[in-house]
């Protein structure tokens, strides 16, 4: 009997090599070439064009009639958030999260929610029908009309949506499903990439929302090819630490809404709730100003966010220390050496530590401000004043910079009772409409020597 001949797929890229490699000769990752067994060839037709199908018409672009896509509303409000309005006809959306944050409890409790009004169909392939049974009813989902199906083959699960008709399906998970006209094993980057292949041109095909769940890897992304991402209609993913309760799912690539949406999430007794002011999380509860903190609005999607950034200025040594959790740690570098040439603020031999709470990223640099003023608030151990907030943009120069959509944010912060805001000059807010902030007395500035010195007038 012939030995199957194998070769060495890239777990990151899909790319291929005859023989194991340290670095993958596609995509130059390092240690991402497993082995899997090559696939036979199809037989060559004598007709290399027969197997296409008919051309379509060519249609300019002008003459295409589109209407807007028709969503159909989870009944959960951050889901319907995240995903631009609720599930769309025929779309596919992707989710990954951490083993053990929510993606199977959250989905069980969308499709219980749409099945009310809908056909619905949860296909699990780690668990039985039963676990998932006894899953819905620890979430008090009792009578439940959810159609389950326990298979992990992609030609019976397509024979399946062929006979059930649903309106949503979920696929959990795409690393456990395979088919049979493949000989590589579950999980492989083949088996992945031809299972979401044959699920989406079934969705287009039929109309029916399908929702993958994917495995993630050690450092947080999809695993599998990266080429899953760009076949599917929507990504989400699912974050949070799973010794708290809180959980936030983000967009980071949605064809029919905004991207870096974000929704957040309570772990319950009975599943996952939605948290309508988020800004509440990241937030200390601190009945006295303390030094060290500092209220910015961050911008997540469409969202303005109230996030409480924290900074700690301690007596470093030789080599003093930069720590950031939640925000770039070389823009804190860059921020310091700033602060120390605009403002005259020095931490050469101070570790300094910053950290945005609740476990929230920020990424845009509207963040630079809020956490300069808590710098120089923790090395001069001088709390900033009760109800400030701060954002904008800081340039090597010293400028500061606008944020965009600088209004909304300080609605935000009028709406939750802040009275003190320092705001770039662009960003604030003309004379007519003051009557939008009442109780905000916001302090424009163009440079950080500005902000310093509106700060130290407020102390």
């Amino acid at each position: 009997m012939a030995k199957d001949k194998t070769l060495y797929s890239c777990t990151e890229c899909g790319g291929t090599s005859p023989k194991w490699l340290g670095k993958c000769p596609s995509c130059g990752a390092w240690n991402t070439l497993i082995e899997s067994v090559a696939e036979s060839a199809a037989p060559a037709s004598k007709n290399r064009f027969a197997s296409l199908a008919a051309a379509q018409p060519v249609t300019t672009l002008a003459d295409i009639d589109a209407a807007d896509f028709e969503r159909q509303p989870t009944g959960l409000d951050e889901l319907d958030r995240v995903l631009g309005g609720g599930m769309v006809e025929g779309g596919v959306v992707l989710i990954g999260g951490d083993p053990g944050i929510g993606k199977s409890t959250l989905l069980l409790q969308a499709l219980h929610q749409l099945s009310l009004t809908v056909p619905t169909l949860y296909v699990t392939g780690e668990e039985s029908g039963a676990q998932v049974a006894l899953r819905s009813r620890r979430l008090g989902l009792d009578g439940s009309q959810v159609r389950v199906l326990a298979e992990i083959s992609v030609e019976k699960i397509l024979a399946t949506l062929d006979a059930e008709r649903p309106t949503v399906c979920v696929i959990d998970s795409i690393q456990t499903v395979y088919s049979e006209q493949l000989t590589s094993a579950p999980g492989s980057v083949a088996q992945v990439r031809e299972c979401a292949a044959q699920l989406t041109r079934t969705a287009k095909a039929t109309g029916v929302t399908v929702v993958l769940v994917g495995h993630v890897t050690k450092e947080g992304a999809l695993a599998g090819p990266r080429v899953l991402e760009h076949m599917v209609d929507t990504v989400l993913y699912f974050e949070g630490d799973t010794h708290s309760s809180f959980r936030l799912i983000r967009a980071i690539k949605n064809r029919f809404g905004a991207v870096n949406e974000i929704g957040v999430f309570a772990m319950t007794e009975r599943g996952l709730k939605g948290v309508s002011n988020p800004s509440a999380i990241f937030l200390s509860q601190h009945a006295e100003p303390v030094p060290g903190s500092c209220v910015m609005v961050t911008l997540e999607g469409t969202r303005p966010m109230l996030v409480e950034i924290q900074a700690l200025v301690d007596s470093g040594g030789p080599s003093p220390r930069r720590l950031s959790v939640g925000l770039d740690r070389d823009r804190l570098a860059m921020l310091l050496a700033v602060l120390h040439r605009h403002a005259g603020v020095a931490c050469m031999d101070q570790d300094v530590f910053v950290n945005a709470v609740g476990g929230v990223r920020i990424s845009e640099p509207a963040a630079d401000l809020a956490v300069m003023l808590a710098i120089s608030s923790s090395l001069r151990g001088k709390a900033l004043p009760k109800g400030f907030l701060a954002f904008g943009e800081v340039g090597l120069a010293g400028e500061v910079r606008p944020a965009p959509r600088g209004q909304e944010r300080l609605k935000e912060a009028a709406k939750l009772g802040f009275s003190v805001a320092v705001v770039p000059k662009a960003n604030a807010p003309k004379k007519a409409q003051m009557k939008d902030f009442e109780g905000l007395t916001i302090h424009p500035v163009e440079r950080i020597e500005e902000a310093m010195a509106v700060v130290r007038q407020l102390q």
